[in-house]
């Protein structure tokens, strides 16, 4: 712990530096620069906050077991003896929580994002599939408080979704729903099936954090942009106007097309937010092959073999293979009650990293 306590020293000194500065007038007046500087006090006030009660406590330890080298009164001996027990648990609970808060943040954790489902094997049942993973997210985003937008979607002739696209806002929205990147894969007896045999479907997910013009300038020229007629629902106005966009992005060769809005200019604004988010993911790679395995690491092929978690609905049970948890509670989860299974993928993702820091 002397490591991580000689930074926890610099970091209050830094901490109060920036409430200095976020007071001083000429600070406040450049927004950017206030934003800026209020953003790094936030993601340092919860550490900073643990500290300060860990040095407490360190002081009242040291307060109690002066008492009890002093004192020749039983009940205060009494008293400082119970007070160090509980001081002592309160000592090794603060580091705990301080080793958490010290680990290395994901730069991404407090973004919004763009979520892509996909029915992959398994034909009308997978596409059934992935409409239920939709509202299954829909629901837990509402239980958090965040904002739910679909801005792209294929719809099925039997109800499901052969890709959807969701976008997610709120607080640090990334953070929680980075877990859920690959294969999902269900196992239930489909609507179709007379038999009443148990069929197993995969539908993929792909989470990716959503950047805005400061996160990421694209070059105008490197996208080429091209506009034709939408096909599909939306009446005449849709099938008279070429108000559908394609946009390619030149150097990586990443293509977007967005037809569901009204107009050619909502889809331009639609095709470039995921563009960007795209074009993100593809230069963090650096080049197309750590790309191309990058994203099959992340959300897989979809084939039957490779999954995440399993949604066994005769059961009602969810298993996390990741983690190897298993719930018997799927009615539950399919209506977004997922904060069991995403707090021990968050407890599972510390540990990995505290056991690497050997902190």
């Amino acid at each position: 712990m002397d490591k991580i306590f000689a930074q926890l020293d610099g970091l209050l000194g830094r901490y109060e530096e920036l409430q200095e500065l976020m007071s001083d007038p000429e600070v406040i007046s450049d927004t950017k620069r206030y934003l800026a500087l209020s953003k790094e006090e936030g993601g340092m006030r919860d550490v900073v906050a643990a500290y300060k009660k860990y040095k407490q406590v360190l002081s009242d330890i040291k307060e109690s077991e002066e008492v009890l080298r002093e004192s020749k009164d039983d009940d205060m001996e009494a008293l400082a003896k119970e007070d160090l027990e509980d001081l002592q648990k309160q000592k090794a609970d603060l580091e705990d929580q301080i080793k958490v808060l010290m680990l290395p943040k994901d730069p991404n954790d407090d973004k919004n994002i763009i979520m892509e489902i996909r029915g992959a094997a398994g034909g009308d049942e997978a596409s059934l599939f992935a409409g239920d993973l939709l509202n299954m997210y829909m629901h837990y985003a509402e239980r958090q408080g965040w904002k739910t937008e679909i801005i792209d979607a294929t719809p099925t002739e039997v109800g499901g979704y052969k890709e959807v696209v969701v976008m997610i806002t709120g607080d640090n929205v990334y953070s929680k729903l980075k877990y859920e990147n690959g294969a999902h894969r269900v196992q239930r007896v489909p609507v179709t099936e007379s038999a009443g045999r148990v069929h197993t479907s995969t539908a993929t997910v792909g989470v990716m954090p959503e950047y805005d013009e400061v996160d990421l300038k694209i070059d105008p020229k490197d996208i080429r942009t091209d506009v034709y007629r939408s096909s599909g629902a939306g009446g005449q106005h849709v099938n008279k106007t070429s108000s559908a966009v394609r946009m390619t992005h030149i150097p990586s060769g990443i293509v977007v097309s967005m037809q569901d809005e009204r107009s050619q200019q909502e889809n331009r604004a639609r095709a470039m937010q995921i563009l960007r988010s795209r074009v993100y993911d593809y230069y963090e790679t650096q080049n197309q092959e750590k790309y191309d395995q990058n994203r099959k690491n992340a959300i897989g092929t979809g084939d039957r073999s490779e999954r995440i978690r399993t949604y066994n609905y005769p059961q009602n049970r969810v298993t996390d293979h990741r983690i190897g948890l298993t719930l018997n509670k799927l009615d539950r989860i399919m209506n977004g009650e997922l904060d069991e299974i995403i707090d021990a993928l968050i407890v599972h993702d510390q540990a990995q990293k505290m056991e690497s820091l050997n902190v």
